[in-house]
């Protein structure tokens, strides 16, 4: 099976999904090659699928309708700009996973980034207290003004950052913050460098704002962080952003302050290129490793553009609350975007967030206990999977993820489902032959890998261990490992 088959089937078995196929022009970024993905049942009628997935599938237009008329040719046609953004693979498994546990299939869910503990108490009480008290109108589109002050605080005292509340521009989430900074500074023909493995959605943002991705590929061996040199020698007269992530999404790398600013001294010689800082899981760290701000860096606080939010190290996934904070002009261009996307965030979020912050430095109490657990959960999964024959493992300093190379099992042959040749194939073989869901390194641009998260409990933890020695038990004959 290859990616393109494997992939098409992920597609293909969410009920709602129609995607159309990338076009065959498209163009190899550095060393990845994204590849078209049709949607079709094909791989259904192989037989080589479960009945359970294949069920789920929706036929595409090929195999149930006829072609268009002429006359109805102009009101299908998609943008081009949208046609070429590949969907969110994490999305796609994570959907694929719910809809499987719906329909009564236990599935363990190891795919989506979002934390298993409940939203703080009082937290919750904030934004509940919001709305007994009215406060539920449209907010200032950049943010409330105590909850802007309360995000220049926190900057201040824990990332050593001085800003003003007109450089913040809270939004509905860490994401939009990102396409919002994106689409602020990106030119069509500018390039986006993005180290990989990297988190799903830097690719296609950049596809939006018509710039171009540049992936330079970093080595599990060097603990998925960027060497500098490579960064240095892809860097043009076009390059106008790099985007880091510390600690990562994917791999839970965390950068060490002497290799960022080796990283800076080689930004300061680029006037145009600023940094868009990820730093959305600042707070979810394990000790040695520290965190630090690339805007605190020598000469970077007006070439940087930092994101957060509140939905990882607070549990806010659903509240979609995040703020930019960076130089005033850049802030206001983003805020002009959002003016004519989404207006303000959530007024009760907004009055949640301000709550969140006021736990305490690094959220207190409340969250050093979700980091601790986070911490064993890590420990559990490095000392049980780093057992298995054949696995690699880059221990991760922070976030809640596991990159694992499972490389050395690509080519084995699977009873009952074929051939697995790369990360999806492998990750569709966990899922549909042991049900275990998990994403498929080449959503991150790395094909060896395949990504765990385990914001879940120690008990589904085990159970999910149990279930991928026992999926990987039957292709070693297969292989060599």
């Amino acid at each position: 099976m290859s990616t393109q088959s494997s992939a098409a089937v992920i597609s293909s078995a969410i009920a709602a999904a129609r995607v159309e196929s990338y076009p065959d022009s498209r163009k190899p970024i550095g060393s990845i090659r994204f590849q078209p993905i049709p949607l079709s049942l094909s791989y259904c009628k192989s037989g080589k699928i479960s009945s359970r997935i294949c069920a789920m599938a929706k036929p595409n237009d090929a195999e149930t309708l006829s072609p268009p008329s002429s006359s109805s040719v102009d009101m299908m046609t998609l943008s081009p700009r949208v046609k070429s953004l590949k969907p969110s693979k994490t999305m796609v498994i994570t959907d694929l996973a719910a809809t499987l546990v719906q329909s009564g299939v236990p599935v363990i869910r190891l795919a989506a980034g979002e934390p298993d503990f409940d939203t703080p108490k009082p937290v919750a009480e904030a934004g509940i207290n919001a709305i007994r008290d009215g406060f539920t109108r449209y907010t200032l589109n950049a943010g409330i003004t105590e909850l802007r002050e309360a995000i220049c605080h926190k900057l201040k005292e824990e990332n050593g950052l001085s800003y003003a509340p007109d450089q913040i521009l809270v939004s509905n989430g860490a994401k939009q913050s990102l396409l919002q900074a994106i689409l602020a500074v990106c030119s069509p023909g500018d390039e986006v460098i993005i180290p990989a493995p990297y988190w799903v959605s830097y690719t296609e943002q950049a596809r939006l704002a018509d710039a171009t991705p540049v992936i330079i590929p970093t080595k599990i061996s060097d603990n998925f962080l960027l060497d500098p040199k490579d960064l240095e020698s892809k860097l043009t007269e076009k390059s106008r952003l790099l985007i880091l992530c510390s600690p990562s999404n994917p791999t839970g790398s965390v950068y060490p302050k002497s290799l960022l600013e080796e990283i800076a001294r080689i930004v300061a010689k680029h006037p145009r290129l600023l940094v868009l800082s990820d730093e959305i899981y600042e707070h979810i760290i394990y000790a040695p490793a520290t965190h630090t701000s690339f805007a605190s860096l020598p000469e970077m606080y007006e070439r940087t553009l930092t994101i957060n939010g509140f939905s990882k190290a607070f549990a806010m996934t659903g509240w979609r609350l995040g703020y930019l904070a960076g130089p005033k002009h850049i802030v206001a261009a983003c805020s002009k975007l959002q003016g004519q996307v989404t207006s303000g965030a959530s007024s009760i979020a907004q009055k949640a967030g301000v709550a969140a912050l006021g736990l305490g430095k690094a959220g207190g109490e409340t969250v050093a206990e979700m980091v601790k657990a986070y911490r064993e959960r890590r420990d559990f999964l490095v000392k049980s999977l780093g057992a298995i024959q054949g696995v690699k493992i880059s221990e991760p300093q922070g976030a809640f993820y596991l990159f694992i190379d499972f490389s050395a099992y690509y080519g084995a042959e699977a009873e009952g489902f074929g051939l697995i040749s790369d990360s999806s194939s492998l990750a569709l073989y966990f899922l549909d032959k042991f049900q275990v869901a998990m994403v498929p390194g080449d959503a991150f641009g790395d094909d060896t890998c395949i990504r765990i998260s385990y914001a879940t409990s120690l008990d589904v933890l085990r159970a999910a261990v149990e279930k991928i020695t026992k999926a990987l038990e039957p292709l070693r004959a297969t292989v060599s490992v």
